[in-house]
């Protein structure tokens, strides 16, 4: 009986460690994108946030949680394509556009929701047929009964939302693109050196470009999940550092796609931790308050900058601008 309990436990644990790791690993794949070609990205929590705010708001105004999420992914470029403008055509200071891109995300989620909902600045609970629904995968019934596989497939990998199985589908389409095509070796020289692939006839502004917009495509996924997915409205600042969370997962994983999968699961497990175990008794002598285990996520993430940032070699010519020699 005690393993069993220890198993569902365990089951539990893993299932909330997926759900709570997704959000985490679409904006980390975006900050892969932007920072292998270049462009150091501190943008990715504006983009969630106002992701989250537009997939919620279109999804509870038309019932249709598809075009939500064409509306999160739409808003998300939007600020993508703001941030390359500002750091790759006028060669702006790249850190404080993104900085500048989460003071304007937070505002404008709280004016347009008021003056939209007139509810504080949140939306209103999204009805079932506004949310994403889980997927229960074929034998996913059939095969609950086998020891240890069976729950594992049923209660854990069967029955999450699409989007799950989207953003876990990209770690190994984004390993291939990068370093088995030739847009993705593009793409990591002109992190490392642009002048060298511009002599080659190859438009460094082009791939820059592209990286900044693949970046707001996956920040608005990860956006439209939190709030269609994850949860079932819009909050006021939901993305809750997220998105500077993912940065210091890049940082932990070196900008290499299953690194990358393997610190946002550390990170979501934390926070699954908190979740599930709020007050932790350490073997009767004292208990862990609710608030240290919250704050779990973040102490690890000032842990690993503090830790991983001069060890981590970034991109060679990341944060710089590219001025072409005439």
């Amino acid at each position: 009986m005690d393993f069993a309990h220890a198993f569902l436990q365990i089951i539990i644990a893993m299932d909330m460690t997926i759900r709570l790791s997704v959000v985490l690993l679409f904006a980390c794949l975006a900050g892969l994108y932007s920072e292998r070609a270049g462009i150091f990205d501190i943008g990715l929590e504006g983009k969630l946030l106002i992701s989250a705010f537009f997939s919620a708001s279109f999804s509870y105004e038309t019932g249709n949680v598809w075009l939500g999420l064409l509306a999160g992914v739409g808003a998300s470029m939007v600020f993508a394509l703001i941030h390359g403008i500002a750091s790759i055509t006028y060669r702006g200071n790249q850190l404080i556009a993104g900085v500048a891109l989460n003071f304007l995300a937070s505002g404008l989620t709280i004016v347009i929701g008021l003056a939209w909902f007139k509810e504080g600045g949140q939306s209103p609970a999204l009805p079932q047929s506004s949310r994403f629904h889980e997927l229960t995968l074929p034998f996913a019934d059939t095969l609950r009964d086998i020891p240890l596989f069976g729950p594992l497939y049923a209660d854990v990998i069967s029955g999450q939302k699409p989007l799950v199985y989207i953003a876990f589908l990209l770690i190994p389409f984004t390993w291939w693109l990068l370093f088995r095509t030739r847009f993705g070796l593009r793409l990591r020289a002109v992190g490392e050196n642009p002048a060298s692939v511009d002599t080659a006839g190859v438009s460094v502004i082009r791939y820059r470009y592209a990286a900044v917009m693949i970046a707001g495509v996956l920040c608005g996924l990860g956006g439209a999940y939190l709030a269609t997915s994850q949860a079932s409205a819009f909050g006021r600042e939901m993305s809750s550092g997220r998105g500077f969370i993912a940065l210091a997962a890049l940082i932990f994983a070196k900008w290499r796609p299953w690194y990358a999968l393997m610190s946002c699961l550390l990170f979501g497990f934390l926070e699954a931790v908190s979740n599930l175990y709020p007050n932790i008794d350490v073997f009767g002598i004292f208990e862990i308050p609710v608030q240290f285990t919250q704050a779990l996520p973040y102490i690890l993430t000032v842990v690993i900058l503090a830790g991983f940032v001069g060890k981590a070699v970034a991109p060679r010519a990341g944060g710089e601008p590219y001025v072409k020699e005439r």
